[in-house]
């Protein structure tokens, strides 16, 4: 049996396949993970109400959501980094005049500033989480924002990234991409979790797939990148796996000898 070690996961292209399905063989790999004593973490960009259903499924407590800026450790907030408020007052004002609408996403909900838009309607859509933002344009306003979502074609994010300092900008779907704090990732988060656990490098696990995937599997360990991850994330870590849909994490975990 492989000595006790701590392992993330991201969800989207990873634990599920691209129509959002958890495979039969992922779900008795995190459970047999657990068994032998494990700890088993979800590392996603997701928000928390965006994934409480796979949580509980899985019967995972740790996790590190919004790309690192939310982090929970066996159910308690362990770490927060929110958006810089003027900085996304700016944002906003700027992506209405380009009719880039946004939506604002703290640990609860999200709001858009917009009633509606195709490209909310298209990629959120997507996720298939069975709901879409409502209209609210002040929601950021009064309370932490940890990822705002910015719709925008491929390319025209150029703009953002010249112009605010404050933020990194993350795609991920053709009319859509993640706002979070400068410096933020996955990575970050997780070493929150570290901190708090103390396994040591060599006891550390990522599997990932996409671009906000980067740094997590370029600074974890024993990194495996999916195989219907991109050619840039595979040069990135350790190990590529099979597809998600070719159940990429069950092997991928063979491959690393946690199974």
């Amino acid at each position: 049996m492989a000595e006790r070690s701590v392992i993330f996961f991201d969800i989207d292209g990873t634990l599920l396949t691209h129509d959002k399905k958890l495979p039969a063989l992922t779900k008795e790999a995190i459970f047999t993970l657990k068994e032998a004593g494990h700890e088993v973490a979800i590392a996603t960009g997701r928000a928390p109400f965006m994934f409480e259903d796979l949580r509980k499924e899985l019967d995972i407590h740790t996790y590190v959501s919004y790309n690192g800026q939310y982090v929970v450790l066996n159910g308690e907030v362990i770490d927060r980094n929110a958006l810089n408020l003027p900085s996304l007052e700016k944002l906003t004002a700027t992506a209405l005049e380009n009719d880039h609408p946004a939506v604002y996403m703290d640990h609860e909900d999200m709001k858009a500033n917009v009633p509606e838009h195709s490209y909310i309607t298209e990629s959120m859509s997507t996720l298939k989480i069975g709901r879409f933002p409502a209209h609210n344009s002040n929601y950021y306003k009064d309370r932490e924002m940890y990822q705002t979502l910015l719709f925008c074609a491929e390319g025209e994010e150029k703009q953002y990234e010249r112009k605010f300092e404050d933020f990194d900008f993350i795609r991920w779907h053709p009319v859509a991409v993640d706002v979070i704090p400068a410096g933020g990732s996955k990575a970050k988060g997780i070493e929150k979790i570290i901190e708090k656990l103390g396994y040591p490098r060599e006891r550390q696990y990522a599997f990932g797939d996409g671009l906000n995937d980067r740094e997590m599997l370029s600074s974890i360990y024993h990194s495996v990148a999916m195989g219907n991850a991109s050619d840039e994330i595979k040069a990135v870590a350790k190990h590529v796996t099979e597809s998600v849909e070719d159940d990429g994490l069950y092997r991928g975990l063979q491959l690393v000898g946690l199974l």
